[in-house]
């Protein structure tokens, strides 16, 4: 059994004493069990008393020595049990709520509850080609891509994130953050370039900039992992071969390539700058046909080789697990973090004690109003 205190042993220790101090120092300033001695003696006294003066002047008084004194006596001898039993009652509700401010529990299984140490780089490709409806069950690629992104922030809680995207230029749609929620806004508003203004593009059009804000952290926060997250087709557009898509070594400590789309390619809508999507789909000019985005994965793995992180192929409900798993999260935490990710799971068993603190306390009111109806019976009896 192991112990996680509410508060340090010794301030513990001096507030169940003062409650019990409390609870026992009689109102008058006399210990209960001397009271209920000087009354056996007070008794004593009034029947000597009595019989002096059935010597000296007649017959005792009613209540002072012969049958009258043991009934006197007897009632004063009583008096202090309710008073005593709720001071018991009460010392026990002390003594659980003592050990349950100890939080006694049985340990259990290691989990996971505290937050990663890292700044999580997403690079995400929003070229036409990103809409291309061959993810799935014939849906955008696009869609994919924000259900991964918003999986993998679930899989990496409290790490800082960052979203770049990237068509003829790249952007920096969120700098890096730890708010969920503005994440959440920044995928949930991604989008292709308009379509008419699509002139090719490089699969690499984001190194600089990624290595750039790369080296910015690297400078102030050395301690945080730096993860890079790879999201696209690989499609070459540009009429030029992509550039390496090199990254200084350790700048870089996990992510992943993310491919989307299949060799069979998928249509693509138009989309227009003012009014967001058309129901049209974009034409090949040199055969008037629907146009359609192929994949490249090769030139994915080769990105991936580049920046020294696995590819993966994204399919539509496939898991997080393989994306994330190769995270030391260990090695890229602080000290407090590692610790936290390490406490034991606990069976705690600190309510059982607060149940029973419960059960005195309603104990406790019942015979409080059992005495007051008790009370107002005699009064309403009495002549």
């Amino acid at each position: 059994m192991t112990f996680l205190p509410v508060v340090a042993w010794p301030l513990l220790l001096f507030l169940v004493l003062a409650a019990l101090v409390a609870v026992w120092w009689p109102s008058d300033g006399r210990m209960p069990v001397g009271r209920s001695g000087r009354a056996g003696a007070v008794t004593g006294s009034t029947g000597s008393i009595g019989s002096i003066g059935s010597t000296g002047t007649g017959p005792a008084p009613t209540g002072q020595g012969g049958p009258g004194s043991a009934k006197t006596g007897k009632s004063v001898r009583s008096a202090p049990s309710g008073p005593a039993a709720t001071r018991w009652r009460l010392t026990a509700a002390v003594a659980l709520l003592g050990t349950a401010a100890l939080r006694p529990g049985l340990p259990g299984g290691e989990v996971d509850t505290t937050a990663a140490n890292l700044n999580v780089y997403f690079v995400v490709d929003t070229t036409t080609s990103i809409v291309a409806e061959d993810y799935g069950d014939e849906r955008p690629r696009v869609l994919g891509v924000r259900d991964d992104i918003v999986d993998i922030a679930r899989a990496l809680p409290g790490a800082r994130y960052s979203v770049l995207t990237f068509d003829q230029s790249t952007r920096v749609r969120l700098p890096l953050t730890t708010d969920t929620t503005a994440l959440g806004a920044a995928v949930e508003t991604l989008a292709p370039e308009p379509s008419e203004y699509s002139r090719g593009t490089t699969v690499s059009e984001a190194r600089e900039r990624l290595a750039a804000l790369l080296e910015q952290a690297s400078t102030a926060q050395p301690e945080r992992g730096r993860v890079v997250f790879y999201l696209g087709d690989g499609e070459q557009t540009a009429a030029d071969p992509p550039a390496p898509f090199e990254i200084r070594e350790g700048l870089v400590n996990g992510g992943a390539v993310l491919g989307y789309g299949t060799s069979e390619g998928g249509r693509m809508r138009a989309t227009a700058a003012r009014f967001g999507s058309s129901t049209e789909y974009l034409k090949d000019p040199t055969t008037g046909e629907d146009a359609r985005s192929v994949a490249d994965e090769g030139t994915l793995r080769t990105i991936a080789e580049q920046l020294r992180v696995p590819y993966v192929h994204r399919e539509a409900g496939d898991g997080i697990g393989a994306v994330v798993d190769g995270i030391d999260l260990d090695r890229y935490g602080t000290n407090a973090e590692i610790e936290q990710q390490r406490v034991r799971a606990r069976e705690e068993l600190y309510w059982p004690l607060l149940l029973g603190v419960a059960g005195l306390a309603i104990w406790e009111i019942g015979a409080a109003v059992a005495g007051i109806t008790s009370s107002r019976r005699r009064r309403e009896a009495a002549p």
